[in-house]
């Protein structure tokens, strides 16, 4: 059989970190436009104990988010050891293309992945560009159409990227600006023949598009008056939240039952890296679909708290510092069962199994 296996993975992460102190003088606003009249060092206080998010990295101005998304390709092309010109695809996963760091306008003409493709260098004219816009699931959902291409006998090498700069597209009077963050991920992957199932074993993917698709947009600044924020991304949190919890870990049993594993079986869960209390209570619910109270503690791994939320980049980014050894004493080994899995704008869940070679 045609297995689809990652065999590189990459990541950038951009050089200014940026501390919670950052917001200390920013002036916030509610959603009904009313100044919130208390101590940012409270706000940010509580926003810190419900995401634990303590800093997050944003781009240099003289960067554009395709300039990401290629330094993270290209780790992951030399770390497969994979000819740029023998790719079939560049997938990369985005909501707003390259965003200009002063105008806050989202270029998406051409699309990143012919820009990406332009930045590798790539001669190849078989090589296809593809776009996934699909909220913070984007680089799953790529990951999904990009091994369903190579299981049909499609394609056999392709680069799969998640890149944002979300730093470019908040409402710095929105206390929900203080989670995202900027970064790329991305991972190589390929066909390889064998008699077992291995690589990515099953996939699922969720739409709910009525109501549920006002639970996260773009908007207005919630300042009145405030006009550079014309088009940045609108939240209502706790609605969010609630249907994190309610959905994802009902789809991760129905993907893990397809592959015929049990909740013992997997090695490890890495979960869009959104909010750590909703990562944890996604967790939790899940064990607890299998009759279980407690899950071990290095089955989730987390990045939130230094890097923030990337949307597309937060699950290749933390597969790459992984695999790299980089992320703690987190590692996979031969023959691991690992799920990824994700949930955002739409409102959109997927999930994979993921299956290394032994």
């Amino acid at each position: 059989m045609i297995n689809a296996v990652i065999t590189g993975s990459g990541h950038f992460m951009p050089p200014n970190v940026v501390k919670n102190t950052h917001f200390l003088n920013h002036e916030f606003y509610d959603e009904k436009g009313e100044f919130i009249d208390k101590p940012n060092e409270e706000i940010i206080q509580k926003f810190k104990e419900i995401t634990e998010i303590e800093e997050r990295r944003y781009a240099n101005h003289d960067m554009m988010n395709s300039d990401l998304a290629t330094y993270a390709g290209k780790m992951a092309l030399e770390d497969a050891g994979v000819d740029k010109e023998d790719l079939d695809y560049v997938m990369v996963a985005t909501n707003y293309g390259d965003i200009d760091p002063v105008t806050q306008f989202a270029d998406v003409m051409p699309s990143i992945s012919v820009r990406v493709k332009h930045k590798l260098g790539i001669k190849n004219n078989q090589c296809k560009p593809y776009d996934m816009t699909f909220g913070c699931p984007g680089w799953i959902e790529a990951m999904i159409l990009a091994s369903q291409l190579i299981k049909a006998g499609i394609a056999k090498k392709i680069l799969v990227i998640g890149a944002e700069t979300l730093s470019r597209a908040i409402d710095p009077h929105d206390r929900s600006a203080m989670i995202f963050a900027d970064g790329a991920g991305a991972v190589v992957l390929e066909a390889r023949e064998g008699e077992e199932a291995f690589g990515v074993l099953e996939h699922i993917t969720i739409s709910d598009n009525l109501e549920e698709m006002e639970f996260l947009t773009n908007g207005p600044s919630l300042k009145p008056g405030y006009s550079k924020a014309t088009c940045s991304i609108s939240m209502k949190g706790r609605k969010v939240y609630e249907y994190a919890l309610r959905k994802v870990p009902a789809a991760i049993k129905r993907v893990l039952d397809n592959a015929g594993l049990d909740i013992t079986d997997v090695n490890k869960v890495l979960l869009h890296q959104a909010n750590a209390k909703m990562d944890r209570a996604m967790v939790q619910r899940l064990f607890r679909l299998y009759g279980k109270r407690e899950f071990p503690d290095d089955i989730d791994p987390m990045t939130v708290q230094k890097l923030g939320n990337s949307s597309v980049a937060t699950v290749p980014t933390m597969f790459d510092l992984i695999s790299r050894g980089e992320l703690g004493d987190h590692k996979f080994n031969d023959g691991d069962n690992v799920v990824f899995g994700s949930v955002g704008a739409g409102m959109n869940i997927n999930a994979i199994v993921y299956k290394f070679p032994k």
